[in-house]
Formats: C-alpha cells, sequence, structure tokens
C-alpha cells in the first residue's frame, strides 16, 4: 500500500489552533506529493459554513485556506454526516466540493488511508 495520510479536524474554525494547524498539515502533505484526504468530523465541520469573516478577529480566514486545497490535490473535502446532523446543518450551508460519509462508512474511508492524523 503506498502512504496516504488522512487529517480529520473536529475542531471550531476559531478556537483555537486546531483546525489551523489541520490545514497545514493538509497542505504540507499535499505539497510532498503524499495522496491527503481531510476529514472533517464534530465542531469541525463549521470550518465549511458559508460567509465567515475573521476580519474581527486576530486569525487567518479560514476559508481561504479550504479555496486552495485542490491547487495541492485535496479535492474534495470528506464531512461526516452524524456531525452535520447533530449541528442541524445541511449542505445547503457549506461550501462547494465536499463528500457527506455516512457513519458506516467512516471506518472504511479512515482504513484506506496509511496513518491518519487527528486535529
Amino acid at each position: 500500500m503506498s502512504q496516504t495520510v488522512c487529517i480529520i479536524s473536529t475542531r471550531a474554525p476559531y478556537s483555537g489552533q486546531a483546525a489551523r494547524e489541520a490545514l497545514d498539515a493538509a497542505l504540507v502533505c499535499a505539497s510532498y506529493d503524499i495522496p491527503t484526504s481531510l476529514l472533517l468530523m464534530g465542531d469541525g465541520v463549521f470550518q465549511l459554513l458559508k460567509g465567515q469573516e475573521a476580519s474581527d478577529i486576530p486569525r487567518k480566514n479560514l476559508s481561504a485556506m479550504l479555496q486552495v486545497l485542490p491547487l495541492y490535490g485535496i479535492e474534495t473535502i470528506h464531512v461526516d454526516q452524524a456531525s452535520l446532523d447533530e449541528r442541524g446543518l445541511n449542505i445547503d450551508d457549506l461550501h462547494d466540493a465536499i463528500t457527506i460519509l455516512s457513519q458506516g462508512e467512516l471506518p472504511l474511508f479512515i482504513q484506506q488511508h496509511s496513518r491518519a492524523l487527528n486535529f
């Protein structure tokens, strides 16, 4: 099996550094031509909400970072359906280029990767 990485981000976008660090890790792995997937679970699904603005807080806008993922070969963001349901979110609330995974699909998706990094 070739080396592949699944970055799992479970934190809200501006609640600390974990969400940004997950995106940084995904970009670094992909920049070294390592096949990389990004999976958002838990409060991490809030990273995909449309219309976020970080100008009022001293943080970089994570939406801008999400938009450059395709330039690094990360064409789609995988999202946990149960996390969306628990937070009352639907696909219309989120940015494009996502794949929703059911609870039954999650273990298989993660197992397809040789490494998983959880943030």
